[in-house]
This record gives C-alpha cells, sequence and structure tokens, in this order.
C-alpha cells in the first residue's frame, strides 16, 4: 500500500468506487458505523489508529485477491 499520501476521504471513496460498496457495506466491512465512514469521507472526523489499521487490512485482503488496485493511501 505504499506510495503518495492523500486525502482519507478521497481514498475511501475510491475503494468504494472499485469494490462497488456503499458507505454502509464498507462500515460493516470494518466494524464502524455507516455515520463514521460518511464523517471520514466528508473529512469531518479522521480515523483512529485502530480503525486505519482494519482498514489497512482490508484493503491488503481485497488486493491479494484481486478486487482492489491501489496506487496511493493516505
Amino acid at each position: 500500500m505504499a506510495g503518495k499520501k492523500r486525502d482519507i476521504g478521497a481514498f475511501l471513496k475510491e475503494i468504494r468506487s472499485q469494490l462497488d460498496l456503499s458507505q454502509e457495506a464498507l462500515a460493516r466491512e470494518l466494524g464502524v458505523s455507516f455515520s463514521t465512514v460518511n464523517r471520514w469521507e466528508n473529512g469531518q472526523y479522521k480515523p483512529s489508529r485502530l480503525a486505519l489499521s482494519h482498514l489497512d487490512s482490508f484493503c491488503k485482503k481485497m488486493v491479494k485477491q484481486g478486487k482492489l488496485n491501489l496506487k496511493e493511501r493516505p
């Protein structure tokens, strides 16, 4: 997941777009609420270290399965 850092909101939107997931579906995958993902995407809050760890694990799993192509990460 190495690369140039970018905005977490844009990163989450890119993940959701590639995986065709709603905010609610991504929230379920990460073990957080829909409103949490919504607030992250809208820049109201930043994910905690634990949430970022879960997001990183999820992304690695999706990349390994060939479902996600990431060039950058937040």
